[in-house]
This record gives structure tokens, sequence and C-alpha cells, in this order.
């Protein structure tokens, strides 16, 4: 099946003038051209799970996620490419009578998945054993992915992701939800070089969760561009995701690359990066998160982020 194809994604380089008067050389993994609905980290983490759950004869898939989830997107659209039943368990209760009016629910009901809303008190309990036999005797057998699809198996697509022609690379930059795609990064990656993650959130859990899949000690995370949180954004941001899109054609969603590949820049001008370093970051998917933004963005009255329909 296509999806479990290895697969390799391409670099493209970014030419700004401050990079080469540091002579700083940048590339963009392209991670999110892998797959037009299950992209980037996306199809990493899905493509052992799904072999796992085809293996064990589950027919559906059980996931949770917020109300903009890219697992949530890709997980619906996987399972209707391979046959699957798709549940996925929801944080906010009041959001079952508006899934017409959000775009990742709307794209999710269209590929067939079912959904149980739940109020932020009960998706908490999401990791309880308790939980997950509340929801087996409700939806019957299924085949659990944890939200944000990070597990062993997950790790291990992600391990797929760096290539033979990425050891010319000294640092690795990648942003950080759950912390699955970093990890595979560094088991991943050549001895010489650092995986330097950017967490989206504030999660003092974080760094014990990556210890749990990281099979070695060369990386390192910082929160200083997380934007105040998970989906926040400012001007700034927008105005730097739209600039990019326009100088280098490379579309960032705001959650996670467009975060990321800020405060890579933001690093380069500051100079952490030594001079004549090779940076390689990780475009991780998400576009699909983009239509979603813009809708909060209009009530705010705020600049809209550019799209494939602007």
């Amino acid at each position: 099946m296509e999806l479990f194809d290895h697969r390799t994604s391409l670099n493209q380089q970014i030419h700004w003038p401050f990079l080469q008067e540091l002579n700083i050389e940048l590339f963009v993994k392209r991670e999110d051209l892998l797959h037009s609905e299950v992209s980037g980290n996306k199809f990493r983490k899905l493509k052992y799970n799904l072999t796992e759950a085809k293996r064990l004869k589950h027919d559906t898939l059980l996931t949770f996620g917020g109300a903009f989830s890219n697992h949530i997107a890709a997980t619906a659209a996987a399972g209707k490419e391979y046959n699957f039943e798709t549940i996925g368990v929801i944080r906010g209760e009041e959001l079952d009578d508006a899934i017409d009016e959000n775009a990742t629910l709307r794209f999710a009901k269209a590929c067939g998945m079912r959904f149980k809303f739940v109020t932020r008190t009960q998706y908490r309990e999401r990791k309880s054993p308790e939980f997950l036999k509340v929801l087996q005797y409700e939806f019957g057998s299924f085949y659990h992915l944890p939200e944000g699809g990070t597990n062993t198996l997950a790790v291990k697509g992600c391990e797929e992701i760096l290539g033979e022609e990425d050891n010319a690379f000294d640092f690795i930059c990648v942003a950080v939800g759950t912390g699955g795609t970093l990890s595979g990064l560094v088991n991943g990656s050549y001895d010489h070089q650092h995986i330097l993650g950017f967490s989206v959130l504030q999660d003092p859990s974080l760094k014990e969760e990556i210890r749990t899949f990281a099979q070695n000690e060369r990386w390192s995370l910082t929160t200083d561009y997380y934007f105040g949180g998970y989906a926040k954004i400012s001007k700034e941001l927008i105005h730097f995701i739209n600039k990019i899109r326009t100088d280098t054609t490379i579309p960032l969603d705001p959650i996670y690359t467009g975060k990321m590949m800020f405060g890579v820049l933001d690093l380069v001008k500051k100079e952490y990066f030594p001079r004549n370093s090779r940076i390689l970051a990780i475009h991780t998917g998400g576009l699909q998160g983009i239509a979603g933004m813009n809708q909060l963005l209009k009530r705010k009255k705020l600049p809209l982020l550019q799209s494939n329909s602007s």
C-alpha cells in the first residue's frame, strides 16, 4: 500500500542575504509534500501503526485530539484510504454543535470519522486505562492511537525522516508537540548532528517524555518561540509566515512550522549557530490548520495567512 512505502523528501534551500553574510546554509526538508492529506510527521507516525493495526486484524482506529488537530485530520484521511473505521475523541463538548463550522472536523467527518466530544476534565483522562475501557465498552474493539500519534511505532517511523543525503548537516531543527518526531530524529541522526526542538507548549514533562524514546542526548529544547501557547499567534508571526511563502514559496502552518522557522532564523541572527553551519529544518506538515486559524483571525480582525485559496 502506498502509505507504507518508503519515501524521501526534497531539501529546499532558503537564500536570504543575512544567511550568506554569516556563511550559514539553511535548508527545509519538505515533508509536507509526502502525501496530499497525510503529510509530514503524521505520515511517519501512522506508517508503522497502521501496519500493526492491520497485522492485529483491527478494522477501527480510535484517537484523541483538539478542534484543529493535524493528527485527527491525518488519521481520518488514512482511515478512509486504507479501509479503517475511525473514531476521534475530541476535547471540548461545545464543538458537538459546531462541526460544520470547523474546517478540521468537517474534513475528518467527510472522511468518515465518528466523534465523541468530551469535557476538558474528561479529556485529561485520555491516558487512563479505565477511560480506555469505557471507550471500548462504547465502541467495541479498536486500535488505540494516542494524542498526537506518539508511541514506539510512531518514533520508528520518524527515524526514517533523515536519509544519507542529510549527513552533511550540523543542526536538525524541528517543532515539538508531543516529542515523538524529535525522538525519531535523535535516533535517526548522525553522531556529529545536534537536534534542536522548538516546543509549541510549555510542558514541564516533555523532556522526560522525549527521554522515554530518544536513544542519545544529542538534543535540546527551546521554549522561547511558542508565542504564548499552542494555538496563539501574533501579527508578527502572521507577517513572517506570509513573507516566507512569498519569498520562498514554502507554506508554513501557524502552530508548528511557522514558530519553528521564526525561531531558527532569529537564532541565526543572534549567532547561536556557529559560522559555516549547515542547518536542516524539518517541515512537519500541518497545513490543513491554516483554514481554521484564518477563521479565528477573521473574528479577531487580524491579517490572514496566505493559503492556496487566497
